[in-house]
């Protein structure tokens, strides 16, 4: 065995050592004064402590010392013990219909890309309109959104990496110089954060967010409705992609002919398509369907674990082969941010927060939008996405009734812009996996994702501003 020696100071391997208990120390102090402070007028007792666990929980999600899922379990089991919510109520707030819906949008998605379809269609299409530089690029820019509409987005990333990877050593691009290279690992990561936004099934984000709204509101967002709304968003932002890829990293290759022979390849390996495919398939179409026709009155979970059992029943897939793809950390973080975020506003601390802290400095609907809007794209970038939906989306209800704005527009400002993180690799796993290529660095994936991340941002304010009111929305 082989034995390393730590040659580092001896004062400094002590304050490393001894910083992570002196922190959870802190955070312990910081909630006892936070929950013994003179209860402010106008908040209840149950208000301040739902405030000092949100405070705990924000400290840990932004540093990221515990794992999400934890901080989010540590959020579960205190709010019964504090008395903010009883204990029946807590734990049946785990079983939100948000988190059916995800854990089923999982299984679906594992289910398409075990059996093939999903590598498949990819490899189809990028042999088909591959035939250029630009016409690769675009393939791949595309293609990753399209498939994010229907398939978690980090899920699509890790499908497409590869095949990306592959045409990027076949054409002898030069990690970190290729003006091209780098271009096409953006593309990979953009499209899926784009099209990502699209539909319910791109992110759990956006699940988080309806269920929070309908915990604390009784108000839904269906499946069709969110995709009206946001649609417009997206189509601009995909334009707005890719003329800012070519623009800003100019190809400096012509040939990509050794590109087709990936293509070529990959295909021979997955042989013909198969039953497994075309059933998976089936079921996909089917499920997708249900939810545009019938989520508001069948409920979206309900429709994703009757398609989930309709593959065992069918034999499409085993749960050994599914497990892998089932994120159940993410689960566990986004029941406990439904519990938080209900325990925020059945508290009245949401309201009381939203009054104190921004009732007096904002003056319209859109200006309200705007800030909301603005803070989610900002902070997304350097934090968990669901992290961002569970501090803001309390706020921004209790902010709501304020100005008499109905409730799900600032669902919308805040569950859509979270999904908006251009800048760095650990705002989400899409631009995790394109820098892990060694093809781009995180440089230059800043350089390009501020301007993105800028004109996101205006694009769905000006989305808001002149697309809803034509389709009814009022402010």
């Amino acid at each position: 065995m082989k034995v390393q020696i730590d040659k580092r100071h001896i004062w400094l391997i002590i304050i490393l050592k001894s910083f992570r208990p002196v922190f959870f120390l802190a955070v312990g102090l910081i909630f006892f004064y936070l929950i013994n402070l003179p209860t402010p007028d106008g908040l209840t007792i149950q208000g301040q402590r739902a405030i000092a666990l949100f405070v705990v929980c924000l400290i840990l999600w932004v540093t990221g010392l515990l794992p999400l899922a934890i901080t989010s379990l540590l959020a579960i089991v205190t709010v019964p013990l504090l008395g903010i919510l009883d204990k029946k109520e807590t734990y049946a707030l785990f079983g939100n219909e948000a988190v059916f819906f995800i854990l089923g949008a999982f299984i679906l998605a594992g289910a398409a890309m075990h059996s093939g379809l999903s590598s498949r269609i990819a490899l189809a299409i990028m042999n088909r309109f591959g035939n250029t530089p630009a016409g690769l690029l675009f393939s791949i820019f595309f293609l990753a959104a399209v498939l994010s509409f229907f398939m978690s987005e980090h899920a699509v990333a890790a499908m497409l990496f590869p095949i990306v990877l592959e045409i990027a050593k076949g054409l002898n691009l030069r990690p970190g110089k290729s003006n091209y290279a780098k271009s096409l690992f953006l593309a990979l990561a953009w499209g899926c954060i784009i099209g990502g936004i699209a539909t319910f099934l791109g992110g759990a984000r956006v699940p988080l967010a309806v269920g929070m709204l309908k915990e604390a509101t009784g108000i839904n967002i269906d499946f069709f409705e969110y995709t009206v709304m946001v649609f417009p968003t997206v189509l601009i932002m995909l334009l707005i992609g890719y003329f800012w890829l070519t623009r800003f990293f100019p190809s400096d290759i012509e040939d990509i002919h050794l590109a087709k022979a990936v293509f070529e390849r990959r295909m021979k390996e997955i042989g013909k398509t198969g039953y497994m495919e075309y059933a998976v398939g089936i079921v996909m179409i089917i499920t997708i369907l249900f939810w545009l026709l019938f989520g508001k009155s069948l409920g979206i979970a309900n429709i994703a674990i009757v398609s989930v059992v309709a593959l065992f029943i069918l034999k499409l897939v085993r749960w050994k082969d599914i497990e892998e793809y089932v994120n159940w950390g993410i689960i566990l973080m986004y029941g406990g941010a439904i519990t938080l975020g209900a325990s925020m506003e059945k508290s009245g601390a949401a309201v009381w927060i939203a009054n104190a802290i921004i009732g007096d400095w904002t003056n319209s609907p859109l200006l309200v939008i705007a800030i909301f809007s603005l803070l989610t794209i900002l902070l997304t970038e350097g934090m968990s996405n669901a992290a961002v939906i569970a501090i803001l989306l309390p706020v921004g209800i209790g902010m709501a009734s304020q100005f008499n704005m109905e409730p799900k527009l600032i669902t919308y400002a805040i569950a859509v812009p979270a999904g908006l993180a251009f800048c760095f690799p650990m705002s989400t796993p899409a631009n995790a996996i394109a820098v892990s290529s060694g093809y781009i660095t995180t440089k230059d994936m800043a350089k390009a994702g501020i301007g993105m991340m800028v004109l996101a941002w205006i694009v769905f304010n000006m989305t808001a501003r002149f697309y809803w009111p034509m389709i009814g929305v009022k402010f």
